[in-house]
């Protein structure tokens, strides 16, 4: 078994998600009393949010680096971000450690490829639809069309994850938004829905609409356990 790195905090809530469904995942795979080997590094989510939102990504770059580098430091084989938003670092962060990182828009990309989904809705945090690191990939790499809600419905989006999400308040109210914002999407001819960002799921479950969904968090970390229990490389 691979260990895995993790590196977390982005936020605290949707870290222990990836903890909990790694540590499941592998127990359903191995039995008896396996969990995984994980090396885990929690930033303060302080100080990344108030960079990310100064525009400051070289210095959120410089952070997550530092941290990638004790994840490895760690005996991590490979590394998973925990978090969509900060992927637009991922450059900056391979250029200073030498494991291999797991790419969370690739291991969607690569699920919504086996379902034949060509076009697909977005949400996530104004960051990750406005800017094309994420959408941008998923298209060039993957040829999968990507569309993302109105700017209006971006605030509200960016807004419910900062202000309660990543603060562990869920709202009905902001649930009835969100809904209405992926029914929108699927009007708009998108096939199924990305929860772009690893709270939304803390927010919006399968069950909740007929729209087909794809949790990233859920996506990232099953399929990071698939290759640590595998024998191939990146």
């Amino acid at each position: 078994m691979k260990t895995i790195g993790l590196l977390g905090g982005m936020s605290w809530e949707s870290t222990a998600s990836y903890y909990r469904l790694i540590n499941e995942a592998v127990q359903s795979r191995l039995g008896g009393l396996h969990s995984a080997k994980i090396c885990l590094y929690s930033v303060n989510f302080q100080e990344i949010e108030k960079l990310q939102h100064e525009g400051n990504w070289p210095e959120t770059a410089k952070i997550l680096s530092q941290a990638a580098k004790s994840v490895e430091a760690g005996g991590a084989d490979f590394l998973m971000i925990c978090t969509n938003t900060m992927h637009k670092v991922v450059p900056e962060i391979e250029a200073e450690i030498s494991i291999p990182i797991f790419h969370i828009a690739d291991a969607t990309a690569q699920l919504l490829k086996q379902n034949h989904v060509a076009k697909v809705g977005l949400l996530g945090t104004r960051f990750t639809m406005a800017q094309d690191f994420y959408k941008g990939r998923l298209t060039e790499k993957f040829g999968i069309q990507v569309i993302v809600p109105d700017a209006d419905e971006q605030d509200v989006i960016h807004d419910v994850i900062y202000n309660e999400l990543c603060q562990g308040i869920i709202s009905e109210q902001s649930k009835i938004q969100y809904l209405d914002i992926i029914n929108q999407l699927h009007a708009r001819g998108a096939e199924a829905v990305i929860l772009g960002c690893t709270e939304i799921s803390l927010l919006v479950q399968q069950s909740d609409t007929k729209v087909t969904l794809y949790d990233t968090t859920e996506i990232h970390a099953n399929q990071g356990v698939e290759f640590a229990l595998s024998d191939s490389g990146i």
